[in-house]
């Protein structure tokens, strides 16, 4: 059997960072981790080959090539989802679909030959079983949330790692929190289920041998969701990183309640964390009770800083369109990124995602409008808001432009470093030529090119007095701000 495994195109959005990418000669920011462990489910015996929207094109060879066609989505991918499927089954392929967007929809699937509806550890091996037989079903629904020492080592070697800004690898599934918009508890449960550290540590030695150095994003939504056991891994992470030159610089998402532990924020210091994305939403404490975000208490500046002391860069989503929202949240949110001195504030409006508490409410009080498009910076709504729309949309607009603009951002960025003492030099996959490389596009892009090369080369000046061992940092950090620049400026005239 030949295999091909399809990751569609993810759309332009503030989380795609294809305007930063390009400056490190990157083409995406991360491989499709959930295709790459699907193919490690599969027969030893099969052929594989993956297509990643994001960084090739589907070529026709490769469709008639292929036996069977496997391709995944998020929400915000689904544009794309439905032209492989039509593609594909246009020259009578046999196309398999699963992944977020498929388990949670409400709108009609492509039409595919098999679907798989929730986590594929245990239907996809029957699916085998049946194919085998001849008696391949249409719709496999997972039963039960598998533990994760049946999820296989991923096959990373199937990615072309040049192509990548970082690799990925995950730990844990699930999150113990009810914030009420989100669908990774309806998706994965509120029972945080983790590998063991023998599977984590097998994992780091695959990137490792296969030649990888840099950033290993842990694209756990919680990484923290289940403390025992993460108390249990940092110190082995630790040692490995120790035993084999730290290789890897590591980036999670966390909830922020990590604040409060700091014996944990040690560790994950020594383990080699550099980054940790939060979900802070809202200063507007009835914003949060509304949310039932109860994790986010006390002083949420004061607990970013106390991250921060530990030499992660704090990274933090925020959202507008809460029904709890004053007239005054637009200031309120710029005033509170500026003082947390975060570069990488990534603010939407809020949608309603299906299957989650939010979508479940509105739809009791007869506010819904139809499915988001999972992109929740394109100033669309899904449902009837409190606030005029014309005005949120206006005050998020807003938002964007200010905290983006060069002067504010470079700002927090100066900010962030100073509070982010580090121990350690960043590792990066780059040689001199390519390091060379990407510092000569930054330069000339930002520092001469573009109409605010003033603001840069202010903020470079400073960052060589203040800062000068982490000059790589800044410039990652500046072309980060120009992708964030582009696309506000982009959204701002739609």
């Amino acid at each position: 059997m030949k295999v091909l495994l399809v990751n569609p195109e993810f759309p332009d959005t503030y989380w795609s960072f294809r305007h930063a990418l390009p400056f490190e000669g990157k083409r995406c920011a991360f491989p499709p981790l959930g295709l790459l462990t699907v193919s490690a489910l599969l027969p030893n015996d099969w052929e594989r080959r993956l297509v990643d929207l994001n960084i090739q094109s589907l070529k026709q060879s490769d469709i008639d090539w292929a036996d069977m066609v496997f391709a995944t989505a998020m929400l915000v991918q689904k544009d794309s989802l439905k032209e492989v499927v039509k593609r594909c089954k246009a020259h009578g392929k046999r196309v398999v679909l699963g992944g977020p967007y498929v388990t949670t929809t409400i709108e009609d699937l492509p039409d595919a030959d098999h679907i798989f509806l929730g986590e594929a550890e245990t239907t996809l091996p029957q699916f085998i079983e049946d194919l085998a037989r001849g008696e391949a079903k249409r719709s496999y629904q997972a039963t039960e949330r598998p533990p994760l020492s049946a999820t296989p080592l991923a096959h990373f070697h199937l990615a072309d790692m040049k192509r990548y800004s970082a690799m990925s690898v995950q730990y844990s599934r699930g999150c113990p929190f009810s914030c009420e918009f989100c669908d990774i508890i309806e998706i994965y449960g509120r029972v945080p289920r983790t590998k063991s550290n023998q599977q984590m540590l097998a994992e780091f030695d695959a990137l490792r041998d296969l030649g990888w150095r840099g950033t290993v994003f842990i694209v756990d939504d919680n990484f923290i969701g289940n403390k025992k056991n993460v108390r249990k891994l940092l110190p082995e992470l630790a040692e490995w990183q120790k035993r084999n030159g730290f290789p890897f610089s590591l980036l999670t998402e966390s909830s922020l309640n990590l604040a409060d532990d700091e014996p944990l924020l040690a560790d994950m210091r020594e383990a080699g964390f550099r980054r940790v994305f939060l979900g802070i939403e809202t200063p507007v404490e009835e914003s949060l009770k509304e949310a039932q975000k109860s994790q986010n208490r006390g002083n949420l500046l004061e607990s970013v800083k106390k991250i921060q002391s530990y030499g992660m860069e704090v990274m933090a989503g925020f959202i507008v369109g809460f029904d709890n929202d004053p007239i005054d949240i637009f200031e309120r949110q710029i005033d509170f990124i500026r003082k947390s001195a975060i570069p990488l504030a990534m603010v939407g409006l809020l949608n309603a995602l299906p299957d989650t508490q939010l979508w479940k409410r509105l739809e009791r009080e007869g506010r819904l409008l139809g499915e988001a498009s999972g992109n929740n910076t394109v100033c669309t709504f899904n449902f009837k808001t409190r606030m005029d729309p014309a005005l949120l949309i206006q005050g998020y607009q807003t938002i964007m432009r200010t905290i983006y603009s060069p002067r504010e951002y470079y700002e927090r960025a100066l900010a962030s470093m100073k509070r982010t003492a580090q121990q350690f030099t960043e590792p990066n996959h780059y040689n001199v030529v390519n390091g060379l490389a990407s510092f000569t596009r930054v330069f000339v892009r930002l520092g001469v090119i573009d109409r605010e090369r003033k603001e840069f080369w202010r903020f470079f000046t400073k960052t060589l007095f203040k800062h000068h061992t982490r000059i790589a940092e800044s410039l990652r950090l500046a072309a980060m701000g120009y992708h964030f620049r582009k696309l506000s400026d982009a959204y701002s005239q739609s």
